[in-house]
């Protein structure tokens, strides 16, 4: 199970003041405390140009819904060719999805350094899909009760990561698969031939705060 770590010393305001932005705060720090909190209200830190910790909560969305997900034919076959791993690799994930030479690259030494520390305390995972004995692509994110935040995916091999994110809705899809929530934060044309939707700010922090009781998925537990 998850260990709870120190409280954060911080206090982040209500979603609703950042208005027609995305972005919510800025500052604060990424203690273990301090990133848990910001997930549990419906945020996530991501770095500007300037290497400054923003907290960000779209104004619309991105998530896929795990009840009843009906993957393509496309989707299928990719899921077909690679095995699903849950943290056997989690070092190497980050550090693919971490790679300065990715177009939109934004997680730095802090991202890492912090999210490795949530991954020791068990609130952190990786969900990898390997090919043999190479790793083919994988993502990572963060579990907290109904909730599952995907931070970034990559991909060494072609469907890679499309099989990572189908063999991860397929460790969601139990008895609480309706109250999951699954997180993708901005919906990209990748995500979106995945089925991914967006839905107001509002709707996710409420579902949020419901799904946030439930008890992990076994995968994660």
């Amino acid at each position: 199970m998850p260990v709870e770590p120190a409280a954060s010393v911080w206090d982040f305001p209500p979603v609703s003041v950042a208005g027609d932005s995305d972005v919510v705060a800025g500052g604060a720090d990424l203690h273990p405390g301090t990133v848990l909190a910001a997930y549990r209200q419906g945020l996530f830190p991501m770095p500007d140009h300037r290497a400054s910790v923003l907290w960000w909560s779209p104004v619309d969305r991105g998530v896929i819904e795990v009840a009843g997900y009906r993957p393509t034919r496309t989707v299928r076959r990719a899921r077909s060719k690679f095995e699903i791993r849950v943290n056997t690799a989690f070092d190497q994930v980050i550090r693919a999805c971490a790679d300065p030479r990715r177009t939109g690259a934004w997680i730095d030494r802090d991202i890492i350094a912090s999210y490795t520390e949530l991954h020791r305390l068990g609130w952190v995972h990786s969900v990898e899909a390997w090919d043999g004995d190479e790793l083919a692509g994988g993502l990572y994110g963060v579990a907290i009760g109904g909730l599952f935040a995907g931070e970034s995916m990559f991909h060494h091999k072609t469907d890679g990561s499309k099989a990572a994110v189908a063999g991860l809705i397929e460790l969601l899809d139990d008895e609480y698969a309706a109250e999951r929530v699954f997180d993708i934060q901005w919906v990209t044309d990748h995500l979106a031939t995945m089925g991914a939707i967006s839905i107001p700010r509002e709707d996710y922090v409420q579902r949020v705060r419901r799904a946030l009781p439930l008890p992990l998925p076994k995968a994660f537990s």
